[in-house]
């Protein structure tokens, strides 16, 4: 049997507002009241649980794989309500989408700064000589650089790859 994730518990301030957020933003059917939870199916076998809490709220990260599809219908639904969204965790390259793996990503706060993620590839699925390799699969000399743009490192066979675009932008 395959080890695969239940559930987890997010902690928010209002977890009937915090469901309905990850709920109508993935596109999801409205989550549903379960003891203390405002449960949120994210897939067949996987929810994420909220449940109240008072006082400050640790940011935890989550990341959601999607389809290429199910990206340009939740970009379009994070546009729609004008939330600023980030081609990186750091929160630096503001109104970017990240290009990472050969694929599509992009971070944004849930209502209790939960930083939530959509990527349309797997971390580490574009290998080693994608045109933009994850940051966390890049070399140690390109890590220096924390994948700003421009900068350039070399990968696991030794070939120079691109960490990012001479123009400031990460497409």
């Amino acid at each position: 049997m395959a080890i695969r994730l239940n559930h987890t518990i997010v902690a928010a301030h209002d977890k009937e507002t915090a469901a309905k957020f990850l709920s109508e933003i993935l596109g999801l059917p409205a989550p549903s009241l379960v003891g203390p939870f405002a449960v949120v199916r994210v897939s067949d076998d996987t929810s994420l649980d909220y449940i109240d809490a008072d006082g400050e709220i640790t940011s935890q990260h989550y990341a959601f794989l999607v389809d290429e599809n199910e990206f340009d219908e939740i970009f379009e639904r994070i546009r729609k309500r004008s939330l600023t969204y980030w081609a990186d965790p750091g929160r630096g390259k503001r109104d970017q989408i990240n290009t990472w793996d050969g694929g599509r990503g992009l971070y944004f706060d849930d209502p209790n700064r939960h930083l939530l993620e959509i990527i349309t590839r797997p971390y580490g699925s574009g290998g080693t000589t994608t045109s933009r390799l994850h940051p966390l699969f890049a070399t140690p000399s390109s890590e220096h650089h924390e994948g700003r743009s421009g900068h350039r490192g070399k990968n696991s066979e030794g070939r120079i790859v691109a960490t990012g675009r001479s123009d400031g932008r990460d497409e």
